[in-house]
């Protein structure tokens, strides 16, 4: 991979890691418009740590204190009912469906999901449940106002994000906002959730990025994945500051329509054979 797809790629992963429109559909998409080849689901993996990083960094004073006070309540049954306490174990219960369906549906994620097909379908359909979603959900709760049903209902959404295209945010922002969450609480508890998914995602990425099925990640030196997750840790911030500023006062409807328009567009090219 030369050094300026690596940047590509970085910045795409950056941009569409944190807004609802699938970073891994959108790294799927630029090597079949663009004619390069596709990098791969462990490039992936490996590039998303670079979001990882961008999100602790942002959150890192919130995952201080959720995890210094959950440890804290293994030895105070005091703190137990603390919100703080609470929400490592949300993260926790959140996490494990996509580790379970992760670790199951392995082969498929790395093979058969990454269609042009799926993707552009993928677009579409999770598109309009989100903009239907957010158009009529209630919108009254607070972050503070998270529960275990919150965290079950994120989790199991997030984890249909191993399908390209569905985007881990927008799934798990569309069900925040299903269980009456407002947007930007909906938002940070995606952003937090998405932690250790990404951080599993990734190791599993590098030990098997030179494995017999990594194979060097498709044939991407280090150097270009060095590029990648230091790009994807830049324009990921920037993206983290940009969402929750949006939806103050913004909703969803933008991501929508060009979630839409682009399936549209994909699945019109791919079966006029104009992208493979």
């Amino acid at each position: 991979m030369i050094w300026y797809e690596a940047i590509v790629y970085g910045v795409v992963q950056g941009l569409t890691e944190f807004l609802p429109i699938s970073s891994s559909g959108h790294l799927l998409l630029v090597p079949a418009f663009l004619g390069w080849q596709d990098p791969g689901a462990l490039f992936t993996a490996i590039v998303q740590l670079g979001t990882m990083l961008a999100v602790v960094l942002y959150f890192w004073r919130d995952l201080v204190s959720v995890g210094s006070t959950w440890v804290r309540s293994w030895g105070d049954p005091a703190l137990r009912s603390d919100l703080n306490a609470r929400m490592g174990w949300y993260l926790i219960i959140g996490t494990v469906p996509i580790v379970v369906l992760g670790f199951i549906f392995r082969d498929q994620v790395e093979t058969a999901a990454r269609s042009l097909y799926v993707v552009g379908t993928t677009l579409i359909v999770f598109g309009v449940i989100l903009g239907v979603i957010d158009w009529f959900s209630r919108r009254t709760r607070p972050v503070g106002s998270v529960g275990r049903n919150d965290a079950i209902a994120m989790g199991l959404a997030q984890a249909l994000a191993l399908i390209p295209g569905v985007s881990r945010s927008g799934a798990t922002i569309s069900a925040g906002l299903l269980m009456g969450l407002d947007r930007e609480a909906a938002a940070r508890f995606s952003f937090l959730l998405s932690i250790p998914a990404i951080v599993l995602s990734g190791l599993y990425g590098l030990y098997g990025l030179y494995g017999e099925a990594g194979a060097s990640g498709g044939g991407v030196g280090t150097g270009a994945l060095v590029i990648a997750t230091i790009t994807a840790f830049i324009v990921g911030y920037a993206s983290i500051a940009f969402l929750l500023r949006w939806l103050t006062r913004h909703s969803l409807q933008v991501f929508v329509i060009y979630r839409v328009a682009l399936g549209i567009i994909v699945l019109s090219l791919a079966s006029g054979g104009l992208i493979s």
